[in-house]
């Protein structure tokens, strides 16, 4: 099972680049970041409604979702900015550049979110050698960059 869930992660990761692309070249057809993304929104909430239907997922009753900790809505937040900046951003700086800052962030926030164990996520305290690992990432980004 670990190792099912390590290669969907991996093309999960392949996707990120190759769905900016494609919805970078769609927000040229639509002269709009924002609509480009709205758009990819639309078809994603698509399909993820056909694909709950045809498992016959059961909606969650409604005191549930209030019962809900204020930030779990800010997900949907996050990926609308997450992808109307990638839409912005690869045609500027090519999918390499792009996603190695956008590796660097994701190592840093997950740095901090481990640390604390915030939104879930189990405690694993800051040391030496993840610090290290995200500075040769960073070492990477540089040059990346350059070269």
């Amino acid at each position: 099972m670990k190792i099912l869930v390590t290669v969907l992660v991996l093309l999960a990761g392949m996707m990120a680049p190759t769905q900016a692309g494609i919805n970078a070249r769609l927000s040229q057809i639509l002269h709009s970041n924002i609509l480009a993304a709205l758009v990819s929104f639309c078809v994603g909430t698509a399909a993820l409604l056909l694909y709950s239907v045809a498992l016959k997922l059961p909606w969650p009753p409604a005191q549930a979702l209030a019962r809900a900790p204020f930030w779990v809505w800010l997900g949907g937040l996050c990926g609308a900015f997450l992808v109307t900046v990638t839409i912005m951003a690869a045609p500027r700086l090519g999918a390499t550049v792009m996603f190695a800052f956008f590796l660097t962030g994701q190592m840093l926030a997950s740095l901090l979110l481990d640390h604390f164990g915030l939104f879930g996520y189990p405690v694993q305290p800051l040391n030496l050698w993840r610090v290290v690992g995200v500075v040769l990432l960073v070492s990477g980004l540089l040059l990346i960059r350059r070269f």
